[in-house]
């Protein structure tokens, strides 16, 4: 017999952060590369975030329509499951002269690092596509 008692607050299996390393340029006093620490981001969360990324847009034909900028989301996400390092720090911002956290991780990283770093975000937080593997099944 089933119980109940598996989905209650407390009894669910925690998924622990994930860490990875993002790139070897990035290496503690002997040399070894840092590890990122990855969270997984609720599903209340993900819902704020989509919503930041959508605007609405009035059209001349259609009336009131939403748009949604895929490419703001994906980074949006990136740096709210990123728990190390801080890319809220002030002082780590100011060393890169931006002023958010998305401009930090974008100056951080390369494109194909920063492209890497998206792709394991997004499998880690159980996306079963990745951003990429959409863009090339909708050019396909």
């Amino acid at each position: 017999m089933q119980t109940l008692r598996a989905f209650m607050k407390g009894e669910t299996k925690q998924k622990e952060n994930v860490k990875v390393v993002v790139s070897d340029r990035f290496q503690d006093e002997n040399g070894n590369p840092i590890e990122w620490e990855i969270r997984l981001i609720p599903s209340k969360e993900d819902e704020e975030i989509r919503r930041s990324c959508t605007r609405k847009v009035t059209g001349q034909k259609k009336g009131k329509t939403e748009e949604f900028d895929s490419n703001k989301y994906v980074l949006k996400i990136a740096c709210a499951a990123t728990v190390y390092p801080d890319l809220k720090n002030k002082e780590l911002q100011d060393s890169y002269g931006v002023f958010d956290e998305v401009s930090l991780l974008q100056e951080l990283l390369f494109a194909g690092e920063l492209n890497a770093y998206l792709d394991m975000v997004e499998k880690i937080n159980g996306y079963t596509k990745t951003l990429s593997e959409k863009v090339d099944e909708i050019k396909n």
